[in-house]
């Protein structure tokens, strides 16, 4: 592995060749959103409600995920619970629901705690699965996973939410489309210059990224992409409200223009970059903060760059944005050398 970003290694076939497994896994992401979608149809389809929960606890993975997409639509009060357990109020008049695409033991305490008082459940796992089994109860919904995706998996639960009166209507197919066009755009054979997901990693090259993202969901999807390219480049990374960003960008000094990168090679590196996440979102307090990022960043000759997306519903929004950042940050971990840190 090495530090060193090597824009050569972005169109380099056998660098791209060890690389492709993480990039396969991209790519095919739209496929498992409609393979989850297409395995849960029928029982999704059955569901039915009778009268909505007082509220609905969300655990387990994206289930913050859940809550920025329905808390702004829930007629009901909407929680994403960490755990362990469940919230002391939690009862026979609430619904509870899980997604573990994985298994994840620390899910089976909040199932049995639930089925424990009586609340409706609704989980999201393996068919034969520990946490399916704990779970078992004549309260429960199991939907059944097809993969360990955890968006794919978060769509079908959207849905069944939808059909349960507790959310809004989430079209699996948007959602599989705006992956697809992620994938072309940034595909491995695209070049460097005509690939979005190429053309920000090397952006980020020698940045610390800062990411941001106006809307709940662009924010949550600014936290994934941070994620991801601290994993990929074994770098910091910052995913956070705009008042935490600010104070990092005030405090960065303008480029020297007569700086000798040969004497100090690490003169640049470690400058902070900006990356928006730009949603669409047209509320004015958002416009706001995103001039007032822009200033501060043009004053102190901070870099920006910005991902942004064209799709409609708020979830393929979601959706299109995150793979993306994913991409980049795919393509930061081949031009580092860090290819298997990715895998």
């Amino acid at each position: 592995m090495t530090d060193i970003f090597d824009e050569t290694r972005l169109d380099d076939p056998a660098c791209l060749e060890r690389a492709d497994r993480h990039l396969r896994n991209l790519a095919e992401a739209g496929a498992r959103v409609r393979r989850e979608a297409s395995g849960s149809a029928e029982l999704v389809g059955s569901l039915a409600g009778d009268g909505a929960p007082r509220a609905v606890v969300a655990a387990g993975t994206d289930a913050r995920l859940l809550r920025a997409v329905l808390e702004p639509w829930s007629p009901v009060p909407f929680v994403a619970w960490p755990g362990p357990g469940l919230p002391g109020w939690a009862g026979t008049l609430d619904l509870v629901v899980v997604l573990s695409p994985e298994d994840d033991p620390e899910a089976v305490p909040i199932v049995a705690e639930a089925n424990r008082r009586g609340c409706l459940l609704v989980v999201a796992c393996p068919e034969h699965s520990l946490l399916a089994e704990a779970s078992a109860g004549r309260h429960r919904t199991l939907l059944p996973t097809q993969t360990h995706d955890a968006l794919a998996v978060a769509v079908v639960m959207l849905q069944a939410l939808h059909k349960l009166g507790v959310g809004t209507e989430v079209v699996a197919d948007d959602v599989a489309h705006a992956l697809d066009e992620v994938a072309v755009e940034c595909s491995p054979h695209q070049e460097v210059g005509f690939n979005p997901g190429k053309d920000l990693a090397l952006a980020l090259a020698d940045d610390l990224p800062l990411v941001w993202g106006g809307s709940v969901l662009a924010a949550r999807a600014a936290r994934r992409v941070a994620e991801a390219l601290r994993r990929s480049s074994g770098r910091p990374a910052l995913a956070a409200d705009a008042r935490h960003l600010l104070p990092v960008i005030a405090g960065t000094r303008r480029r020297d223009v007569f700086a000798d990168p040969f004497a100090d090679p690490t003169g640049t590196l470690g400058r902070p970059g900006l990356v928006v996440l730009d949603d669409r979102a047209d509320d004015p307090s958002i416009q706001v903060i995103r001039r007032r990022l822009d200033g501060a960043a043009r004053d102190h000759d901070v870099r920006v760059d910005v991902i942004s997306t064209g799709e409609e519903s708020p979830v393929a929004r979601y959706a299109s944005l995150l793979a993306s950042g994913l991409y980049a940050a795919a393509y930061l971990a081949v031009g580092l050398g860090r290819e298997q840190a990715t895998a």
